[in-house]
Formats: C-alpha cells, structure tokens, sequence
C-alpha cells in the first residue's frame, strides 16, 4: 500500500476568507439569490462550472473550494466533517446579504447539511437545501475505504463511474489528487451523527435511479430533518454521476424551486 499522508489541520492564515473558500462561477450585480455547491468525494469547485449557462442570471453560484486540492493543494485538510462545515459556515458571513440555497453532491450533501444546521442556528436557514446522491446522515452506509490501500479506494471511484477518474492512470497527477480523495473519504466515513437535527429549510433529495449506493429508503429518510418547511425526492435516470446526463433536467427543476 503506497502511503498516503493526512495533513493535520489547524487555524491557517484565511480560513474564513471567502476569495479562499468559494469560487463565484458568475457573479450578479443584484442578485437574488445565491446558490452554493459542494463537490462530492475528490471533488472540486470545478464540478459546477457549467451550471451558470443553465440558471436565471439573478441567481449567483458559488462553488466550495476544499482544501487540500487544485489552488488550495497546500492547505491542510480538515480533522472531521463538522469542522470543515464550520469553517465553510465561517467564509458564508460574506455573503449573507442576500438569501442562500445550498446544493450537495455525495459527500457533499453531508456538509451541506451541517452548514445549513449552523445557518439554521442563526436564524438564516437557507431557502432550501437541496442534497444529491447520499442518503440521510443517521441512514448512511457504514464503509471504511479510507482504511484501504490506494488500489481499492481507487477502484471503488472507478466503480461510481465520476468525471475525472483517468487522472489515477498518471502516477505524477495520482500523487497530487489521491491524499485529497483519502481526505475526503475519512471525513464522511467517519461522520456518524446518531441523531441528527431536523433543519427550518424545506429539504429536496436528488439520486440516480439506477445507483446502488441511494436506495430510495435513504434518500427519502431525509424527510425525517424537515420541519414546517417540507421535502421532495425525484430521482433522474443514471447512476451516481447522473448529474452529467441530466444536468439540463436537473437544473431545470432547481431552477423551478428556487423560482
């Protein structure tokens, strides 16, 4: 097993500024609304650059950038999932001048979720909060890849069929995204709240029809963190990556919940 390192985290120099935290794919001069994205597993911010050609213009986007990958390859990965949620929640403060929906992919629906929690807290619950292809956190399956030698994480990426995945066939690029994807990997495997918090904010749940990691059961376990605001779950055709094929679908329907 190649050895793969876990930079310790710790209170770096600009851990709320937001030029660090998100990167704004358009900006609006008026926006009405933002709408912010979090990558899934060995994700970037990347992920979500097409998505602005495919909302109304008064809807600004801003993409999460985690750290440890891409222009924040040097910064330390977090220790746990709820610190990078208070560190993300901590960059959002400049930008609460207008509403907020929060999107996530996979693992980052978890961390979606534990931001909206800290919004919540506020009294600033997110309009929605919109989560995609993870089910419920107390509903999630129990794995341990992080654990594993690189060949096995890797493989089981390679299974979830994901954009990028051919940059594990060039050892130099390996070198450079597998420490993030492991990173990752820890923080929502290790992520286990046993009684998680209902949110204010109507919740929606997204997944690929034919994904073996979302049966419906735990996505729609979602609807048990709902208060008065209500939730929906619509599944797409596809697997865990259904967002590809049915990206125009997809946005069409955020679109019409953020109307």
């Amino acid at each position: 097993m190649a050895t793969t390192t876990v930079r310790a985290s710790g209170a770096p120099p600009g851990r709320s500024d937001p030029k660090v935290w998100f990167r704004v794919h358009r900006r609006a001069r008026q926006p009405r609304l933002r709408l912010v994205c979090f990558p899934h597993a060995g994700g970037s911010a990347q992920f979500f650059e097409s998505w602005p050609a495919l909302l109304p213009a008064d809807i600004e986007l801003l993409a999460v950038r985690y750290p440890g990958r891409q222009n924040r390859l040097l910064a330390p990965f977090a220790p746990d999932l709820p610190s990078l949620a208070d560190d993300i929640h901590s960059a959002l403060d400049a930008y609460l001048d207008r509403p907020l929906a929060l999107f996530g992919h996979s693992m980052g629906s978890s961390v979606a979720y534990e931001v909206a929690l800290r919004l919540d807290s506020r009294g600033l619950a997110p309009t929605r909060l919109l989560v995609s292809g993870r089910a419920a956190p107390h509903h999630a399956a129990r794995t341990g890849l992080h654990t594993t030698d690189d060949e096995t994480l890797i493989a089981a990426v390679r299974q979830l069929g994901g954009p990028g995945s051919e940059v594990y066939d060039d050892p130099e690029l390996r070198e450079l995204v597998l420490p993030a994807l492991r990173a990752d990997y820890r923080l929502i495997e290790t992520y286990r709240p046993r009684q998680p918090r209902p949110l204010r904010s109507p919740v929606v749940a997204y997944a690929g029809d034919s994904d073996p990691h979302c049966p419906p059961d735990g996505m729609r376990a979602w609807s048990e963190l709902t208060g008065p605001g209500g939730f929906d779950y619509r599944s797409f055709p596809g697997g865990h990556f259904y967002l590809a094929s049915s990206e125009s679908d997809l946005l069409a329907d955020i679109t019409a919940r953020l109307a």
